[in-house]
């Protein structure tokens, strides 16, 4: 049976997500952080090297990263659902969005969060109001700056349709749901961007969401 090595307050809630609205059937590993350093624990880079989450094992298969993971489970579970058809425009903006869910939104989204923790961290007394100057600084001129701009950007893509790929839910919202609802959380923008805070509630209020809550345990996104 397939299995999801599952990290808690991770993208690997995506995955379970996935599996929920495919009906696929599954078993849990679950992997909990250390609640100092927030990284994975060891434990993980016996399932695969970089000790990274989400993982899936399929078959004798190991698969990571939640493009390549959502790609495999659609092709080989899928049965035509959650994707547009092939070469149509629909389908176009999905791979589109599947892929920029990772490789755009995430990077200032990281960025966000090692500054935030940054001042938290050990240093000498006199050091310290220095270093928290310098984090507010980098996120005041360039991280929230970028963020805004995303966030400005992924309102309008759903000015033109309800769903990232056009008129059809798919795995592409699923893709894009860890950035939006991290960068809400860690910025605030729901209140003022009313096409987003209305995706956010359609997707939180859908039972696939809310039976991977119930199964991959309490959310939060890090801070």
């Amino acid at each position: 049976m397939l299995t999801v090595h599952h990290l808690n307050n991770s993208r690997s809630q995506r995955v379970l997500w996935l599996l929920e609205e495919l009906g696929v059937p599954y078993t849990l590993e679950r992997y909990e952080r250390d609640p100092r350093t927030l990284r994975a624990p060891e434990s993980l880079r016996r399932v695969h090297p970089l000790g990274k989450s989400p993982v899936i094992s399929d078959e004798g298969a190991t698969i990571a990263e939640s493009g390549a993971i959502t790609e495999y489970l659609l092709e080989r579970y899928g049965a035509g659902r959650l994707r547009p058809a092939a070469g149509s425009e629909e389908f176009r903006r999905y791979t589109y969005w599947l892929h920029y869910a990772e490789g755009s939104a995430m990077p200032p989204l990281l960025l966000k969060l090692v500054f935030l923790r940054i001042p938290r961290g050990r240093a000498p007394w006199y050091a310290r109001p220095i270093i928290r100057g310098l984090a507010a600084s980098v996120q005041a001129r360039f991280v929230d700056p970028e963020l805004g701009s995303h966030a400005r950007y992924w309102e309008d893509a759903l000015g033109a349709h309800p769903w990232f790929a056009g008129d059809e839910f798919s795995a592409a919202d699923i893709q894009m749901s860890f950035p939006i609802e991290a960068a809400d959380a860690r910025v605030g923008f729901a209140g003022k961007l009313p096409k987003l805070k209305s995706f956010v509630e359609r997707i939180q209020a859908r039972p696939a969401y809310k039976r991977a809550l119930e199964k991959g345990g309490p959310y939060t996104f890090l801070k």
